[in-house]
């Protein structure tokens, strides 16, 4: 059975642990390595995410500097009342549970660390993505300007300039200006990751706020940073931001960098589109970002509206027979004298795995993938050659690492400035192990294995893939068994069932007593 607290106040809600046992006596909290869940009525679930006072006892606290600041004191309510949470589904029926929650972001009226002993760092791990100089600007000028933080160091070259390398002084002197640069000022690189010398340098240096920027890879790095920070009893906050281009972090509403790479994407299509017309029987193939999820493909192609043929990782295609693609460049060639074809990067590649050269896995743990694009431009040509008397120009263009290396638009530099705020607000606040983000329009702080259990991706049987093969008019590629079994794996019948599924698990986890 499971066990509800019968009054729900997150000042003293009861914690819930597997089989009803409370694994710190001394705390009355679960293990650093269990999940931080409590209960309350009609459904509630909130999935908290660690705290110091959670391993470290009678810590003093201080009144949050925010409270003096002229900047703030017109803002009605500012600080975040301790009990707003926010709910992970907003789609619900009338006798619909509660559900999941996270605790919102955001400033509260006491903070744990004193102006002047704070001694923070920032490190950016993995690919290049816009808005990264963005988010270490919004970072050091949070941490200065509202909380009077004066020591900020930029890691330098991601995690391995842990312990091998020196390390940048960050001021918003030298952060001025940067958002408007690609890249990253501290440098990244990937792997390098080692999680015992990671720690002792952090503890040599003096270093109690760790801000982490990266992907999924970087985010599991900073879960088990925090694990051994709090098995050590370190009064230090680890924080994720975590970044990806391809958009593929589930929970959250989106990633940072994505917009721009949507709207920088236009150019390539738009280039194409302007070969495609401009010569006879004219294929333009755009390649675009998306090893696993085909994000940026399907918005970029619902966004340009010049795209006749959208492939991504999710929706499996063939080439060859009746309603193979090859069939599907002949018929639109034949009408309109050119085409535009836009693929994701992971898009294909079961059909690329018997000539696959490359293999292997780079330095991040991620797979080596073949140039999709390349590849389908030579079959095309291929198949046209040999099997029909149409001569075919194809134009093939990948602007993969352009798009990686521009500055962040002006949506996504907003977005950055809200991440960077509420990732500094939680630290301060006593808040770790966690990494931030908006679900649905709201900043919250989320458990690290929230967004590294698994990959958000394009669901092939919702609307939004709909629209897209609607404004294409491509076939769905899909035979029957593929669409019922997207349906079962992919697709819940409603929102409802899946807020409902995700629940009973939580429940099953964290409540329930075998």
């Amino acid at each position: 059975m499971s066990i509800i607290s019968k009054k729900y106040s997150l000042g003293d809600i009861k914690l819930i642990t597997e089989n009803n046992k409370v694994k710190n006596p001394i705390m009355g909290i679960p293990a650093a390595s269990e999940p931080k869940v409590a209960t309350g009525d009609h459904g509630y679930v909130l999935e908290d995410v660690p705290h110091f006072t959670d391993y470290i006892p009678n810590l003093p606290t201080y009144p949050n500097p925010l409270q003096d600041n002229p900047a703030y004191a017109v803002v009605k309510q500012y600080f975040v009342d301790t009990d707003d949470t926010v709910a992970q589904q907003i789609v619900v029926h009338v006798d619909s549970p509660r559900g999941t929650h996270f605790r919102r972001a955001g400033p509260r009226q006491k903070v744990y660390f004193k102006s002047d002993d704070v001694h923070a760092c920032i490190v950016t791990c993995g690919g290049l993505c816009p808005g990264l100089n963005t988010v270490i600007r919004e970072i050091v000028g949070s941490l200065h300007d509202m909380y009077g933080v004066t020591r900020i160091e930029g890691i330098e070259g991601g995690y391995r300039g842990f312990y091998s390398r020196n390390t940048i002084q960050l001021t918003p002197k030298v952060t001025n200006g940067i958002h408007k640069r690609g890249g990253t000022i501290i440098g990244t690189s990937r792997g390098g990751y080692d999680n015992q010398k990671i720690v002792n340098s952090i503890e040599d240096r003096g270093i109690n706020q760790v801000y982490i920027i990266g992907g999924d890879g970087t985010q599991k790095g900073a879960a088990a940073i925090y694990e051994e920070v709090r098995r050590r009893g370190l009064k230090i906050a680890v924080v994720g931001i975590p970044k990806t281009i391809d958009n593929d972090i589930p929970i959250i509403d989106k990633s940072f960098g994505f917009d721009t790479a949507v709207e920088e994407a236009q150019r390539a299509i738009n280039a194409a589109h302007v070969e495609a017309e401009s010569n006879e029987n004219c294929i333009g193939l755009v390649k675009l970002m998306g090893r696993d999820s085909g994000f940026i493909a399907m918005y970029a192609t619902l966004a340009s509206r010049d795209v006749d043929c959208c492939l991504i990782p999710e929706s499996p295609f063939y080439l060859e027979g009746p309603g193979g693609l090859f069939e599907y460049i002949e018929r639109r060639i034949k009408e309109n004298g050119h085409m535009v074809i836009v693929v994701a990067e992971g898009a294909g590649q079961d059909l690329v795995a018997e000539s696959r050269t490359a293999g292997g896995k780079d330095a991040s743990g991620n797979k080596v993938l073949d140039d999709i694009g390349l590849w389908l431009s030579q079959k095309i040509k291929g198949h046209f050659k040999k099997k029909t008397d149409m001569e075919l120009n194809l134009k093939y263009i990948d602007p993969t690492y352009m798009i990686r290396a521009v500055p962040s638009n002006a949506s996504d530099n907003i977005y950055c400035t809200l991440l960077a705020q509420s990732a500094v607000h939680g630290a301060m606040s006593g808040y770790t192990g966690f990494t931030v983000g908006p679900v649905h329009g709201r900043e919250c702080y989320l458990p690290f294995y929230r967004i590294t259990e698994k990959q958000n991706k394009v669901v092939i049987t919702d609307r939004m893939w709909a629209r897209m093969l609607s404004s294409t008019n491509q076939p769905s590629f899909l035979n029957t068994k593929d669409i019922i079994e997207s349906n079962i794996d992919e697709a819940p019948p409603t929102q409802l069932l899946d807020d409902q599924v995700a629940d009973k698990t939580v429940v099953t986890k964290e409540t329930t007593v075998c």
